[in-house]
């Protein structure tokens, strides 16, 4: 009885250190399917996939239509018009550049506008290079 019990401890003890601990952890999921895509995760949550919009590639329709005015999901772009019925202001518009500030009157709304702005910007500027 003696000699079985010490067989036993023995079999025991190999079997014991033999043995490697099993753990369970949580499956993760499979994706649902090869039409569902996983999105992918960055620093401050999932990154948001590029939309591909479509692009108008009719020529009279980017002719003769504004493309892109509608953004409802019913009716249809702005039709363009003939020149003569657009205001005669519309065409002297400044599209080219930016007026410097020399040649803005001093007299106009415009200049003492542009002047402030650029103030603000400068006195920004210097504050930048202040210590403290």
């Amino acid at each position: 009885m003696n000699n079985l019990s010490l067989a036993f401890n023995l079999l025991r003890q190999r079997l014991a250190f033999t043995a490697t601990p099993v753990r369970h952890y949580a499956v993760k999921p499979a994706a649902a399917g090869a039409a569902g895509k996983k999105k992918k995760l960055g620093k401050l949550g999932p990154i948001m996939e590029k939309k591909v919009l479509p692009v108008e590639t009719d020529a009279n329709k980017l002719v003769s239509y504004v493309c892109g005015s509608n953004y409802m999901k019913t009716g249809e772009d702005i039709k363009l018009k003939p020149d003569a019925e657009y205001p005669d202001w519309l065409w002297t518009l400044n599209t080219e550049r930016i007026v410097p500030l020399e040649e803005l009157d001093p007299n106009s709304k415009q200049y003492w506008r542009r002047l402030r702005k650029m103030a603000l910007r400068r006195n920004n500027q210097l504050s930048k290079l202040k210590k403290f």
